[in-house]
């Protein structure tokens, strides 16, 4: 059966072209890869955001949301904000899709919403759900992870061990600084040719990168300064050319932050076969296999023996790397789209 989708966002300024074109935040690459899902799937897909004009891109039909929303839909879905809670007030299916830790829900502007109308809360994982209280209002609870996106699905095995090349590919402000500190002190000096390439930047988060852009820069400054001890700044890049960047990386280091549902920068490199060490924070234990597709640590000693043992021991590695291969591109947005669709 043929669905009448309708999504909508009022954050940053995005729609599918810039999802395909430029680097993107995860909750905006995720709303654009759930709409372009749906559409393939067959349903009637309208997406209501912050864009500048009018587009079709992959079967989906971008809107801006000063244009206003449709009053009927047989599945609405409002994304994080409590401004579209009551838009789309004819839907056969109100849903509100979670991105951040949920906490912030049990604010009145968004309780008093969830009340009336009792949408479906969607959540990305377990450690998610368990960030909103029993007694929160709203409807029933769901969890549906991201999908991983097509460009990172078809890596093929590497045979060989890579040169000892790390990745960092999160917002800078989340703990870039301690990693800097771990690797220029404790695993550089192991390891006299390693490198840690660091991806990221403030223009993946729109205008609230902007605002935050000054914080970021003095990270990147310090980690650009860092040159002779491994480290190469390289900036954010879209998913196509992240994903051949990923094909030359030994392993992902990433404390985590408790900021993070669900984590692309974790879950990415995971399914292109690429080991990782995070510590166990948030919901990093949900996106690596401790002690088979990478180490799930706690502190910082823990942190840089592992990382210094992905980078140094091959036979490690090639167990790590084919285990990430086999486990960890299972879920894709076709999948998490069928899960959308049967909240209908």
């Amino acid at each position: 059966m043929t669905l009448k989708v309708i999504m909508a966002d009022d954050g940053i300024a995005f729609d599918g072209r810039v999802k395909d074109e430029q680097p993107l935040g995860g909750a905006e690459t995720a709303f654009a890869e759930l709409a372009e899902a749906l559409a393939a799937r067959g349903h009637d897909v309208r997406a209501f955001t912050r864009c500048a004009a009018p587009l079709e891109w992959k079967g989906v039909h971008w809107n801006p949301l000063d244009g206003g929303v449709p009053d009927a839909a047989d599945l609405y879905i409002a994304n994080r904000s409590w401004r579209l809670i009551d838009r789309c007030r004819n839907a056969g299916q109100a849903v509100f899709w979670i991105h951040n830790p949920a906490r912030y829900l049990v604010k009145w502007r968004y309780q008093s919403r969830l009340w009336r109308r009792r949408p479906k809360l969607v959540f990305l994982g377990p450690n998610h759900l368990s960030t909103y209280p029993r007694w929160g209002r709203g409807g029933e609870r769901v969890v549906i992870p991201y999908g991983i996106s097509a460009p990172f699905l078809d890596a093929p095995e590497r045979t060989e061990a890579p040169p000892p090349r790390a990745v960092f590919l999160s917002n800078p402000m989340r703990s870039l600084d301690w990693l800097l500190d771990l690797w220029s002190d404790r695993i550089f000096p192991e390891i006299g040719n390693a490198e840690l390439h660091v991806f990221g930047g403030a223009a993946v988060y729109g205008k609230v990168g902007e605002d935050r852009a000054g914080e970021m820069t003095v990270i990147l400054d310090r980690a650009r300064a860092l040159a002779d001890r491994g480290i190469v700044l390289r900036g954010p890049l879209g998913k196509t050319a992240l994903a051949r960047e990923l094909t030359q990386a030994r392993v992902l280091l990433y404390r985590g932050d408790e900021g993070e549902t669900f984590c692309n920068a974790v879950a990415e490199p995971q399914a292109m076969g690429v080991p990782g060490v995070v510590e166990d924070i948030a919901c990093m234990a949900e996106r690596i296999r401790n002690n088979e597709t990478g180490f799930v640590v706690s502190g910082a000693e823990a942190f840089a023996e592992a990382a210094i043992a992905l980078l140094t021991d091959d036979m490690l590695w090639r167990t790590q790397h084919r285990n990430s291969l086999k486990f960890q591109r299972s879920w894709t947005w076709p999948q998490a789209a069928a899960r959308f669709e049967a909240l209908a």
